[in-house]
């Protein structure tokens, strides 16, 4: 009946377009620039979870008889960009939203939350006038996360706003049986419904989420009048419950929290399990925007356009600080059917969206599987080397320009292990063989964490492993530093300050231990960083912070010396760290590591370099 009442709309005029308009945010952690910090890299848990929703989207778009995934009303999610638009791409988070917008002009990320950016979201607001916005969020981003959803409900109050990400992620979740909610006090409906913060939160999406957030938005598009193109609130459980009944919760397990002022209706959905490689890539629908300065042309010397990938969700330690564990993150999912093929598939369709570099964001590259890892870089080193008439089919039809296949020859990509990956868990032989291999694939990267030179503080540490062997952690490190630079890889690590039996004394001598592998060449960059309290985190509530965290309050004194480490704010950081502690920290690492430090800082591109 809406369908014919809309097909009879679009015939006589009286509707112009069956889509409406959305908008998809990042949530910066950052309020200020004159910190060295932003907000690393692309937005890719926005990208990732949108993946799936808008990939659907594009594909049904077009005249509203042939539609069949959104039966009436649709998201103006209708092209993705094209390869001039993608090569002209700088890293502004910035877009133009335009009259006939590509999926990646939705996209709304400011790389710090100032007044400026403030603006520019009330000019955006005011101009595309969004049914729907959708943020993504991790815990440091949140108190802004909720002020970009207030600025929407001022400018425009029938909008939905759903919010997701890692913070929705770690404070959201369903008893077993799925009969009950847990709210962490830190989550967003929990503050919403302690007064906290104002009730600017439609829906909150945790988990899996890919088909969730399909699913919902397929909801939203039901519960809107087709006259007034607003969302009736009270329709929308009904349309999801519906949809549910017809079609089934899709892959993954995850949760839909819809929230009105005073109740919350939790929809659980817990589908088969999910192979990571079977969802579209993030990358078809927006652009590649960052800039990574540890990748440079070798004639430019300029940084160059580097994808974010990941073939896995979370990592497989359980380090007690850490929110990418796979015991917080519903197990561990990776690429399963075909998986090596499936990735360098996917290397191949970055290339063709302008990639010259990658960045594996797995916490632990391929999970730590040499096996995984070797069979990939084989594969990539093959195709590297084989004309382009000779390529597979499923790579040659990415490659299907002279730019393309020079930038496969070309590619440098940089990749995430551990200490005890490649000491304590493989010999030293292995570790060399396949390190060997990924610089022939194109590697030239390697980041470790570090984490602590002190014994006292890396004794509480899941990453520590072996010990009985009687090994210093020191030594390990140093060992696996020394195979990296053998093979003539660059190496990043990170160090974090304010761990369990931290003093003064393990800072300097963390601060020293490192200082003398950056003297032996042994680090090229290390990155100093601060315990910053996750709301799941084992840590957090071993420390007595689980109920105090303070995620929400629209104003804090973010201030020097905080605004030096990322994410670190007063009150969320170590409770085993004074000011003091931080500002020596600071001052020390500087003066010690000098141009070893990485500050993070960001790198300007203007479009169309």
């Amino acid at each position: 009946m809406r369908r014919k009442r809309l097909a009879g709309q679009l015939a006589d005029g009286s509707a112009k377009t069956r889509y409406f308009p959305v908008l998809s945010v990042l949530a910066p952690v950052m309020t200020q620039s004159e910190g060295e910090i932003t907000y690393p890299g692309d937005p890719m848990c926005l990208y990732t979870a949108l993946s799936l929703a808008v990939h659907r989207a594009v594909a049904d778009a077009g005249p509203l008889a042939d539609a069949t995934h959104y039966s009436d009303l649709a998201p103006e999610w209708t092209r993705f960009p094209d390869k001039t638009y993608r090569l002209s791409s700088g890293d502004d988070g910035y877009r133009s939203y335009g009259t006939s917008p590509n999926t990646d002009q939705t996209v709304f990320d400011p790389r710090v939350w100032d007044d400026d950016a403030r603006a520019r979201w009330t000019r955006l607001l005011r101009e595309v006038r969004p049914r729907v916005v959708l943020i993504s969020t991790v815990s440091p981003a949140h108190r802004y996360a909720l002020q970009i959803a207030e600025l929407a409900k001022r400018e425009v109050p029938d909008t939905f706003v759903i919010l997701g990400g890692r913070h929705v992620d770690e404070t959201t979740a369903v008893t077993p049986d799925g009969q009950a909610l847990l709210l962490k006090p830190s989550s967003t409906l929990a503050v919403m419904q302690e007064g906290k913060a104002p009730h600017v939160v439609d829906a909150v999406v945790s988990g899996e989420a890919y088909h969730a957030v399909d699913l919902l938005v397929r909801a939203l598009a039901l519960a809107t009048d087709l006259d007034r193109r607003r969302v009736d609130r009270d329709q929308v459980l009904p349309c999801l419950q519906g949809l549910l009944a017809e079609e089934g919760p899709g892959a993954g397990s995850s949760l839909i929290a819809l929230a009105s002022a005073d109740a919350v209706d939790a929809v659980p959905l817990r589908g088969r399990p999910l192979d990571l490689g079977s969802l579209p890539s993030p990358y078809a629908a927006f652009a590649i925007r960052s800039r990574f300065p540890i990748f440079t042309g070798p004639e430019t010397g300029k940084p160059l356009r580097t994808a974010h990938f990941m073939v896995s969700n979370a990592c497989p330690y359980r380090c007690n600080f850490c929110s990418e564990s796979a015991q917080l993150s519903n197990g561990l999912k990776r690429f399963k059917d075909d998986a090596v093929g499936t990735a360098v598939q996917r290397v191949c369709e970055y290339l063709s969206y302008g990639a010259e570099s990658l960045f594996f964001d797995d916490s632990v590259f391929w999970s730590g599987r040499y096996r995984d890892i070797g069979n990939f870089c084989e594969e990539l080193s093959r195709i590297r080397r084989t004309p382009p008439d000779s390529l597979d089919p499923r790579y040659r039809k990415f490659l299907a320009e002279d730019d393309d296949m020079e930038r496969l020859r070309g590619l440098q990509w940089g990749a995430q292990l551990t200490v005890d990956t490649l000491v304590a868990l493989h010999s030293a032989d292995a570790s060399a063989d396949i390190l060997r291999k990924m610089k022939e694939a194109g590697c030239s990267y390697v980041y470790i964490g570090i984490e602590s030179m002190s014994t006292q503080v890396m004794d509480h540490i899941h990453k520590n492993l072996r010990r009985e062997e009687g090994k210093p952690w020191r030594e390990k490190v140093r060992e696996a530093a020394a195979l990296v630079k053998e093979q003539g890889l660059q190496l990043g690590t990170s160090v974090l300050f304010g761990l369990d039996g931290e003093t003064r004394a393990s800072i300097d001598e963390t601060i020293h231990e490192v200082g003398r592998l950056i003297d032996d060449e042994l680090i090229d960059l290390a990155s100093p960083n601060i315990l910053t309290y996750h709301p799941a985190t084992p840590v957090t509530r071993a420390h007595g912070m689980h109920d105090r965290l303070d995620y929400h309050s629209p104003r804090i004194d973010n201030r020097k010396p905080y605004i030096y480490f990322e994410e670190a704010f007063p009150d969320v950081v170590s409770v085993l760290l004074t000011e003091d502690d931080i500002w020596h920290i600071h001052h020390e690492t500087r003066h010690r590591w000098g141009g070893a430090r990485n500050d993070a800082a960001p790198v300007t591109v203007e479009a169309g370099s």
